[in-house]
């Protein structure tokens, strides 16, 4: 009876070592390809979006796949691999044929020099900044335009991505790319596909300064309108802050308002001009934010514009703007407006051109600002550093548009150039070398303000189809236009025309070093000797070397009787 119960309990002991050796190995085996993360960095995903029901930018989010570098052995296949790109060792033409021909990619990892980057200027000298923004601003011109179907991302150079990418390029070198059977880093991220924007939205912001009337005048005022489009496009929505295009813009708006606002605040210096402040969204989609509010005027307020001036990228430049038009050059409005620039240009030593370009009305497609009023018989310009039209969807804040490469003495010169040029037009001061915003007194740019609204636009990303009507981006604006001007309205519209949004535009990338399938073979050959030694070990201690024999003898045949 005892000889019974001990061989239960050997039996019952036996088999729950083997299922715990077991167990152990099936857990050794599932953990056995994944060690620890190298790195886990945040990363910023191309635009994905169609136009006129083309698909452009990247089609996918999700990844999961070996990297390599730049130093990959010819005609390795790359179709399951991330090929990591610094942009300092970028070669553009490589890429371009890369995508021209449409080979196959598992994805594509862009590295961007910290002085991209919206927390951190870096201290590169000013040639090399200006060569990495010139190759950049290449880039993203041929991203926005391709059709990528894997993942594309953007991250910034920090020193754990950095030694990642040393160890790759060493592997590289031996002429073995990462794959399952060699092992290297994988870089997964594990997010949805990405979706649709369902019906995005775009804000205007409107402002209003009232004129002072003449006792017993029952004429409407006349109108002079300040216009500056504040979203922005860009390769990474996440990364596209447009300092210069058209933060600047907005940072001269908002400093304009605030001057005026002190001279209409005394009904001794405010001026028979009423003064309308516009800060408009959709401009990347061919000002399609500017055309709905300008629609919704009613006539009356249409007809009182004297004229409209649109400021567009102001940040950048070092002695030259540019007045752009669509009325022809000797067309009295346009002569009145030119002159008065340029009276207050040559005494700010600021050299102003004036540039024409004809609109076409049975071409839907604008260049700039000014055109949709000019589409409305209102007369227009828009100043600007830019000396040719821009092409769709270019100089609309993108990568390269960072705070690094914008000057905030520019921006409080071009302020000065056109708070002068309103006041000597409202105040009938033509021709005459009045200062009214003179430096030191009352009335003074304040450098400060336009510093502290230019910071904050260059770590804002505006892309229009993701800011929501209550954003807190468009509450501040609001919020600061209000403290400047009698009555603000926000105008919600829906974002129509040719061009559809998809979300997922920014993620965590973990980096992982994967081991090969011969270190796999060898680890699981050790694991396994071991397994088999310590399974021997327990049969032996618990029932004996005769039962441990007896496992691997060959049981002996038994004859079954029939009836």
């Amino acid at each position: 009876m005892m000889l019974s119960k001990n061989s239960g309990r050997g039996h019952r002991g036996l088999q729950e070592s083997m299922y715990s050796v077991i167990s152990l190995l099936f857990i050794l085996v599932a953990c056995v390809e994944l060690c620890d993360a190298a790195a886990a960095i945040d990363v910023y995903r191309l635009i994905q979006y169609d136009m006129s029901g083309s698909a452009f930018g990247s089609r996918f989010a999700a990844l999961n796949h070996h990297a390599a570098s730049l130093h990959f052995p010819p005609g390795a296949d790359l179709s399951r691999t991330v090929l990591i790109i610094p942009l300092r060792e970028l070669n553009i033409t490589f890429v371009r044929d890369y995508i021209n021909q449409k080979k196959l990619l598992g994805g594509l990892l862009f590295l961007l020099p910290e002085i991209f980057n919206p927390g951190n200027g870096g201290n590169k000298q000013v040639h090399e900044r200006e060569k990495l923004k010139n190759v950049l601003a290449e880039l993203e011109r041929l991203l926005i335009h391709a059709n990528l179907p894997y993942p594309v991302y953007f991250a910034f150079e920090n020193n754990e991505i950095d030694t990642v990418l040393a160890d790759i390029k060493k592997n590289d070198a031996t002429g073995q790319p990462a794959t399952a059977t060699t092992g290297g880093y994988k870089l997964v991220i594990p997010t949805p596909e990405p979706k649709k924007v369902a019906s995005p939205t775009i804000t205007n912001i409107q402002g209003w300064l009232s004129g002072l009337k003449a006792d017993g005048d029952m004429n409407q005022l006349p109108t002079i309108a300040i216009v500056a489009s504040y979203d922005t496009f860009g390769a990474a929505p996440a990364l596209s802050m447009g300092s210069d295009s058209n933060g600047s813009g907005i940072v001269a708006l908002l400093e304009i308002a605030r001057l005026f606002s002190l001279l209409y605040s005394n009904p001794k210096t405010r001026g028979r001009y009423n003064l309308l402040f516009g800060l408009t969204s959709g401009g990347p989609y061919n000002y399609n934010g500017t055309q709905k509010w300008l629609r919704s005027f009613d006539q009356r307020l249409r007809e009182s514009i004297d004229y409209a001036i649109c400021l567009n990228s102001i940040g950048s430049w070092y002695n030259e703007l540019w007045i752009h038009v669509s009325k022809p050059p000797d067309n009295a409005y346009i002569k009145q407006i030119f002159e008065g620039f340029l009276n207050v240009a040559e005494e700010l030593d600021i050299k102003v051109g004036l540039k024409h370009k004809k609109i076409n009305i049975s071409n839907p497609r604008v260049a700039w600002e000014h055109e949709q009023f000019s589409r409305l018989r209102v007369t227009g310009a828009t100043l600007s550093q830019i000396p040719v039209a821009p092409e769709l969807l270019e100089s609309t804040g993108g990568l390269f548009d960072s705070r690094q490469f914008v000057n905030e003495t520019a921006i409080t010169r071009g302020v000065k150039l056109v708070a002068e040029s309103f006041a000597r037009h409202i105040y009938g001061h033509q021709g005459k070398n009045v200062k009214i915003f003179a430096d030191g007194g009352s009335l003074a740019v304040n450098p400060a303000y336009v510093q502290s609204w230019l910071d904050l636009l260059s770590r804002t990303p505006r892309v229009a189809p993701f800011l929501s009507k209550n954003d807190p981006f468009v509450m501040a604006l609001k919020k600061e236009l209000a403290d400047h001007t009698d009555e603000v309205n926000l105008q919600h519209e829906i974002l129509e025309g040719m061009f559809t949004f998809y979300d997922s535009t920014s993620a965590t990338l973990n980096i992982y070093q994967v081991a090969s399938v011969a270190f796999d073979l060898v680890l699981l050959l050790v694991l396994g000797s071991y397994l088999i030694v310590l399974f021997c070990f327990l049969v032996i201690t618990t029932r004996g070397l005769d039962d441990l024999i007896s496992l691997f003898r060959r049981p002996h045949s038994r004859k079954v009787k029939t009836a």
